[in-house]
């Protein structure tokens, strides 16, 4: 007999299966401070390089030691990325220096991370292990928003220690240098101001209609420094129906009924905000204050929810919900969370000092990096 082996129907499906494409896996860790539509965009980016999106997020002790205080707890930032819908898989406690243990231990392929610089507390790079095995990737990181820059924003409106009076409040122009300076700022974390664009919009929206019996919920609101207290209200909202609309409040409304420090980010960041969200299907952009009967037809809406925030009346003193309660359509909403945007800020009001350092600490040392790369 010949050794050489005759193709059988075992060898044939062995080899089909060999050509059938692996599933990819991917490693994206870091702090999710703050947790904001730039870390979705890079954990988009990064489920597009892939299958599988595994997000490692460290712990409160472990951001402490490399760059301060963060300003949402552990658990709060958790439950952020676990809500975010490009993300598979989140691993708490994950190490702040990333290993090829830690990538082989969730079968993980490589590593994504943005085209920043982040280091620990001795300036060491936290993805050197990985790159030095060709096991790391990059994404573009999203200019004009980031943790440090929101936190500057807080810390700029708290010298006007929040004044309800518009007349005592911040200038308007000041508050628009907190997007825009860059005078010894870090090309990484230096607050510069967002530009939305159409096609960002595009990218974070789910962009599918709602089926013919679907039932179609709609809630309003500021939905101002993104955090775990609307997630919670949304998770609950999504329960009253199948399809899922926010209607995201304009500046200047904003403005009207929180005072003049408010909103801290503008309407454009707030949409994206919210459509980074898995129980969001569509979200209007500006949408009126008042929830009319021609809004309600025009949407197809079954039920309009509300938290248990107090509803302050519009301009012309009317219920801005009179409509939905009158058709029986109205739901008030206990999602067991009373945190609010004004609770944030005061987080940062407390330790001012710890976060005044933590962003100039932070800087200094992006700045330094960035000139030793342009040295070399």
């Amino acid at each position: 007999m010949s050794g050489k082996r005759c193709n059988s129907d075992e060898d044939t499906m062995n080899g089909e299966s060999s050509k059938r494409k692996k599933s990819i896996r991917i490693w994206v860790d870091g702090c999710f401070d703050m947790v904001h539509f730039g870390h979705a965009n890079a954990l988009r980016q990064a489920k597009q390089m892939g299958d599988y999106l595994v997000v490692g997020v460290h712990s409160d002790e472990e951001i402490m030691k490399h760059k301060g205080p963060p300003v949402f707890s552990q658990e709060e930032r958790y439950k952020m990325v676990r809500a975010i819908k490009w993300v598979d898989e989140v691993v708490e406690n994950a190490p702040y220096v990333t290993t090829l243990e830690t990538l082989d231990t969730y079968n993980c392929d490589f590593c994504v991370h943005g085209d920043d610089i982040t280091t620990t507390s001795d300036g060491t790079d936290t993805y050197h292990l990985v790159k030095a095995a060709e096991r790391y990737k990059e994404c573009k990181r999203t200019v004009g928003i980031s943790t440090t820059d929101l936190v500057g924003r807080m810390l700029l409106v708290t010298k006007y220690h929040h004044e309800r009076d518009e007349t005592k409040g911040p200038n308007k122009n000041d508050l628009k240098e907190v997007g825009l300076s860059q005078d010894g700022r870090s090309p990484y974390t230096g607050t510069k101001q967002f530009v939305p664009t159409t096609k960002r919009i595009a990218q974070f929206s789910e962009g599918h209609e709602p089926k013919p019996n679907d039932k179609i919920v709609y809630v309003a609101g500021a939905f101002d420094l993104f955090h775990v207290g609307h997630l919670d209200f949304l998770e609950k909202a999504s329960q009253y129906g199948d399809y899922l609309i926010v209607g995201i409040h304009s500046d200047p409304v904003v403005n009207r009924y929180k005072g003049s420090n408010y909103p801290i980010m503008n309407l454009h960041e707030r949409v994206l905000s919210v459509l980074t969200n898995k129980y969001v299907s569509e979200v209007i952009i500006g949408a009126p204050y008042t929830v009319t009967m021609q809004m309600i037809n025009d949407f197809k809406i079954d039920a309009v929810c509300h938290g248990m925030t107090p509803i302050l009346p519009d301009v012309d003193g009317s219920d801005p919900y009179e409509i939905p309660k009158e058709i029986g359509i109205f739901h008030r909403i206990d999602s067991s969370n009373d945190l609010t945007s004004d609770m944030i800020v005061q987080r940062i009001i407390r330790n001012k000092f710890l976060f005044e350092e933590r962003n100039k600490k932070k800087e200094a040392k992006e700045v330094y990096i960035e000139n030793m790369i342009r040295k070399q």
